[in-house]
């Protein structure tokens, strides 16, 4: 299966996925696990710093490390199968990255695990 044949991809999903609850299910829990997996990821340490003019534009609680990376890979593998489909999932992405992020910065380290570990 070609990494980018979205055809092959849907045909894939639809052979193990045609339960419609179990579809339902996808659409609906791939964006909180997502989200989850970014705000771990938020700890992870930075990568890059970007240039300083910049600093003053982005907001603090956005740090340049694995999760960024993560979100920016996702967002580019969806938008290289479908430009409209993709580019649609793109945005929820980095809507993910920032809202983890933010919560993350929020919460700090040991509340982020916390909460995980009792859900």
């Amino acid at each position: 299966m070609g990494l980018l044949d979205l055809e092959k991809h849907f045909a894939f999903y639809g052979s193990y996925h045609s339960n419609p609850i179990n579809i339902v299910v996808h659409i609906f829990f791939v964006w909180p696990i997502l989200f989850t997996a970014l705000l771990f990821f938020y700890f992870t340490p930075p990568i890059f710093s970007p240039p300083q003019t910049l600093l003053n534009v982005i907001p603090s609680f956005l740090i340049f490390n694995f999760g960024f990376f993560f979100a920016i890979f996702y967002a580019l593998f969806y938008v290289a199968l479908d430009i409209k489909a993709g580019s649609f999932v793109a945005l929820l992405t980095l809507l993910c990255w920032v809202s983890s992020s933010f919560l993350a910065n929020s919460i700090g380290f040991d509340l982020a695990w916390k909460v995980h570990m009792y859900e």
